[in-house]
């Protein structure tokens, strides 16, 4: 296969992290704040004199902040560098997860069911935890055991994408469930197609629960 003269060749970023970040001999500073192994301040010096305190102690000298004047850089092992980068990431994502809740009843028609399902999955498939709520209407009091039954049967449907995060509980006159997402890789979609867009106005089904139940409540707690 011919060489051609312009090419930088397959491994033209190896000193690269995500995102284009620098490390190393890619570091194209005149001068750079240095950050040692310890978190100390160095001192301003040439990237050269920077690397090659890095490499007397066996790590890499990685651009964390190109924008400042100068460019700051660190001391640091990359490849801990990146998995505290990523970990970061990762609980940043976890504290924005929003919990979306989903309401039916004892005596929910299964179409009915089966969109409630649906709507669920497509809220654990987008990241978030997901609450399963069933509100007991007048005789259906008298009856609590179908609407743990109800709970457990939507808990279980949707194993393919959660895992729940305890068992169902009884909260005044409804029953409760928190699911929590699996990892995306192992999410198996039941009710929604792989390409399904969440629509995040559906945060709640307020229609589900009429005026007469909240009369009912108030009645209740007098």
């Amino acid at each position: 296969m011919p060489k051609y003269p312009n090419s930088r060749g397959k491994y033209q970023n190896r000193n690269r992290g995500p995102k284009g970040l620098r490390r190393n001999d890619r570091i194209r500073a005149s001068e750079v704040r240095v950050i040692g192994p310890e978190g100390t301040n160095l001192g301003v010096m040439p990237p050269r004199k920077a690397l090659e305190l890095a490499k007397k102690v066996g790590l890499d000298l990685i651009e964390v902040s190109p924008s400042a004047r100068p460019p700051v850089c660190r001391i640091l092992d990359f490849g801990k560098f990146l998995y505290e980068e990523s970990k970061k990431a990762k609980d940043t994502k976890q504290a924005s997860t929003k919990l979306k809740e989903v309401k039916f009843r004892v005596s929910i028609g299964e179409h009915d069911f089966v969109t409630k399902l649906r709507r669920a999955e497509s809220f654990l498939d987008h990241g978030n935890k997901v609450k399963l709520t069933l509100q007991f209407r007048g005789r259906e009091n008298e009856h609590r055991e179908l609407g743990f039954e109800r709970v457990k049967l939507a808990a279980k449907e949707l194993e393919g994408v959660a895992t729940a995060d305890s068992p169902p509980k009884l909260v005044g006159r409804q029953v409760t469930q928190i699911l929590s997402p699996l990892p995306e890789a192992k999410r198996v979609l039941k009710f929604n197609a792989p390409d399904h867009q969440l629509d995040d106005s559906e945060d709640h089904d307020e229609d589900d629960f009429g005026p007469e139940d909240e009369e009912e409540s108030e009645a209740a707690q007098s």
